[in-house]
């Protein structure tokens, strides 16, 4: 592989390693604060971008060794509307700055692996952002997000809300390759 697409590959493993653990983290404070739906929209993205994670470390099973790996994240446990806050920018910046540039470098470089992995984290990203708005909307009136039962895809990462599709609009997996939140 490229040095560029790895590097860009290893990057984005630990940002998307990053938001899996921050939004647990980030759950737990939206239970405790009384919105046990944000709560849950936060358990089930985490789960999303632990398979954006997983897909960037596979892309890279040919690469061996220890590397520092940059990345950006957000830091800090805030009200749940400053952790909503956090979350929407973070995805943001995924979705307009990080993974078109990483998009370019790995269709540049050919590395069909890169493309694939960073095609289904960025169109899930688009969703997960429009969730977390929906969420701080709802959070700032004061009240909870409606929100139904959550699907993940544990392939790719995409997200929806009510039922699982029959294949899934992003990878086509099937309906069994979703985990639902409740």
């Amino acid at each position: 592989m490229h040095d560029m697409s790895a590097a860009d590959l290893r990057s984005a493993f630990g940002g998307e390693s990053m938001a899996h653990m921050r939004y647990k983290v980030w759950a737990d404070v939206a239970a405790k604060e009384g919105f046990p739906n944000v709560a849950r929209l936060f358990t089930a993205i985490s789960r999303a971008e632990q398979a954006h994670a997983t897909n960037h470390f596979q892309a890279l099973r040919d690469v061996d060794g220890a590397f520092l790996v940059p990345s950006i994240a957000g830091f800090g446990v805030g009200t749940t509307s400053e952790n909503l806050a956090g979350a929407i920018e973070g995805e943001l910046f995924e979705i307009n700055e990080m993974y078109p540039a990483y998009m370019e470098v790995a269709k540049m470089q050919k590395e069909k692996a890169a493309i694939v992995s960073f095609h289904y984290a960025l169109s899930a990203e688009k969703i997960h952002a429009a969730m977390y708005t929906k969420a701080k909307e709802a959070v700032d009136g004061g009240k909870d997000v409606a929100l139904g039962t959550v699907h993940v895809c544990k392939v790719c990462g995409y997200t929806v809300e009510g039922d699982a599709p029959d294949r899934c609009p992003i990878c086509n997996a099937g309906k069994a390759d979703f985990i639902a939140f409740a």
